[in-house]
């Protein structure tokens, strides 16, 4: 059986200025199938917390394999 997606969570590289952000707004807003975009502002904080760390420890971990 096939699951049923309701959503999608964006996570920014970097926190970014609401006016800074619009042209990526917009962009998902095209996307076909969006019904809404909207920005939360440093409230989803721990799943972005753990996605950037988790980035942070594999590009640490890339850079450690290089230099071996």
């Amino acid at each position: 059986m096939t699951d049923r997606l309701s959503g999608f969570v964006v996570v920014l590289e970097e926190d970014t200025r609401d006016d800074d952000a619009q042209a990526t707004l917009d962009a998902i807003r095209q996307l076909r199938g969006v019904l809404s975009v909207e920005p939360h502002i440093r409230d989803v904080g721990e799943l972005i917390s753990r996605s950037r760390i988790k980035r942070e420890i594999m590009t640490n971990l890339l850079a450690m394999a290089r230099d071996a």
